[in-house]
């Protein structure tokens, strides 16, 4: 348990385990839904996960429209790939501004997870079908995760291919 946590990076513990952690208690409290888990390495591994969901919603829906409004105005990502190189604390910075990025999508979550319960309940949805949905809901999350992410792959070589010209 202790090699376990001492793997966590900070970026691993703000960003993910932190924001499962609070979902849980959050959901636990407003919703029916039982999150919180009595075995702590099962409980770990769990509230990484809804971290990890969040913080994707966060990156697919929070980032993009605070764009679209402009709430935020992002460099360009071979910019931010040169300037990192050369200025450490940007890395820090980045790490935080993504941590508030994944807090708005907790709330957001927490959100969207009470209106979920009120739905189904109100449909009269039966467990197995709102499992469909949840479980439909997180495939392509997590493939839109995986598109975005190649993409950030792809710009980050191109961005090197460029400084070594």
């Amino acid at each position: 348990m202790k090699d376990i946590l001492s793997k966590i990076s900070s970026y691993n513990l703000f960003n993910y385990l932190l924001p499962g952690i609070v979902f849980a208690v959050l959901a636990e409290r407003i919703t029916s839904y039982k999150i919180i888990q009595t075995d702590i390495i099962i409980g770990l591994f769990l509230y990484y996960f809804c971290g990890l969901a969040i913080s994707r919603i966060g990156s697919l829906i929070i980032e993009p429209a605070m764009k679209k409004v402009s709430f935020a105005k992002f460099a360009p990502y071979k910019d931010y790939v040169r300037v990192s190189a050369k200025d450490p604390t940007l890395e820090t910075l980045s790490e935080v501004n993504n941590m508030y990025r994944t807090l708005c999508a907790l709330f957001l979550v927490i959100l969207a997870t009470k209106a979920f319960e009120r739905v189904t309940m109100c449909l009269n949805m039966g467990t197995e079908t709102s499992s469909y949905i949840f479980f439909a809901g997180l495939l392509v999350l997590f493939a839109l995760s995986y598109r975005k992410q190649t993409k950030y792959i792809t710009q980050r070589v191109e961005a090197g291919k460029d400084e070594h010209r």
